[in-house]
């Protein structure tokens, strides 16, 4: 695991990169930071692995598109043998958020959407900076090799057919269990760790509230569905809780529900700077559905989803917050956790468990 960086160090960022242009961009941007030292670039993977050894980065941002050696498998491998802080450069095509999804579960902690046109380069990269200072104070560990999975490509035929499989749930009825899982940095890795390991029984409705862009969250959550046994999609307009269905919420939306347990989608305002937020979801269950409801919070910078907890809490149903231990960065549990209202606090790999004991508990 690598050591979160000292908040007043200075940086050392190896930049990789297929494309000259882009290498040259991105070192002129950041090196004007007094924060940040670039420690060196890198046309590709095979390159990078040669030299982050030799430079020992605190970060590194990692195109996906390289000869020789993808992103991805590059990514795979600095996880395996030097692991830190990636944050991923991806295209804005179907296929670049597929792999940006990939790499985000593969352990990358952020990713930058590269434009198709360099015009728009400056405002791409204008947080840059921000984004490079909060991903050095991650905490990174070694990963095993990951399982070789096929993209999450989805014809329009499979589709409709996952689409029909969601009809064939039954609707909750006032015996079941709803359980709100909201994360953000690091939470898309910590997300294909939790998912697969919940069984479609004992029967509940999940929601999960990831914080992402536009764009971003259908290939999320056809990825955790090939990995689940339980439906995972991401949420529409009029879409209802259902026993063993995942509802995601859209990047770019506040999802909210109602007393009927039916979806409404809206872009007010941004809460705590982020849309979807998982207070504006867990609040809107809350107030119908609190003592039924299994608040869990894992890893995320903030403190979204507190408020939403509190009202858990205090409604009689129970809150989770992943522990220190195992968060990316412990922002978002350890709001939770000093607010006072989280009944466990557990590491990952503990908290499917925890959540399969309490459903079972309410039957």
């Amino acid at each position: 695991m690598n050591a979160p960086l000292n908040v007043e160090s200075q940086i050392r960022v190896l930049v990789v990169d297929d494309s000259a242009f882009m290498r040259f961009t991105i070192v002129k941007r950041i090196s004007a930071s007094p924060r940040i030292l670039v420690v060196g670039t890198a046309k590709d993977g095979v390159e990078a692995l040669e030299l982050i050894p030799k430079l020992n980065p605190d970060v590194v941002t990692l195109d996906v598109e390289m000869p020789r050696m993808d992103g991805l498998t590059t990514l795979k491998k600095i996880m395996e043998l030097y692991p830190r802080p990636v944050i991923m450069l991806s295209s804005l095509t179907k296929e670049g958020t597929l792999e940006t999804v990939q790499a985000l579960t593969y352990g990358a902690v952020d990713f930058i959407a590269k434009p198709e046109m360099k015009a728009n380069m400056a405002a791409i990269l204008e947080n840059v900076e921000d984004k490079i200072i909060q991903a050095a104070k991650a905490k990174v560990w070694a990963s095993r090799k990951p399982k070789a999975l096929p993209l999450a490509t989805l014809n329009p035929t499979g589709y409709a057919e996952l689409k029909k499989i969601g009809h064939e749930l039954r609707l909750i009825n006032d015996k079941d269990t709803i359980v709100v899982i909201g994360s953000s940095t690091g939470g898309p890795r910590a997300l294909n760790a939790l998912i697969p390991e919940l069984p479609r029984y004992p029967e509940a409705a999940y929601v999960v509230i990831q914080h992402m862009p536009v764009g971003f969250t259908r290939s999320l959550a056809d990825r955790l569905n090939l990995n689940s046994e339980l439906f995972v999609k991401e949420a529409e307009p009029g879409d209802q809780l259902k026993v063993g269905q995942v509802l995601l919420a859209p990047g770019g939306f506040h999802m909210v529900f109602g007393s009927d347990g039916v979806v409404s989608l809206n872009q007010n305002p941004a809460i705590h700077g982020v849309r979807p937020a998982v207070d504006v979801t867990l609040l809107s269950l809350a107030q119908y559905f609190g003592k039924r409801i299994i608040s869990v919070t894992l890893t995320g910078m903030g403190s979204d989803g507190t408020a939403g907890a509190s009202l858990v809490h205090s409604s009689g149903g129970y809150v989770i917050a992943e522990a220190e231990e195992t968060c990316v960065v412990w922002g978002m549990p350890r709001s939770v956790f000093e607010a006072g209202v989280a009944d466990k606090m557990l590491p990952l790999n503990q908290i499917s468990e925890e959540i399969i004991k309490l459903i079972k508990g309410s039957d």
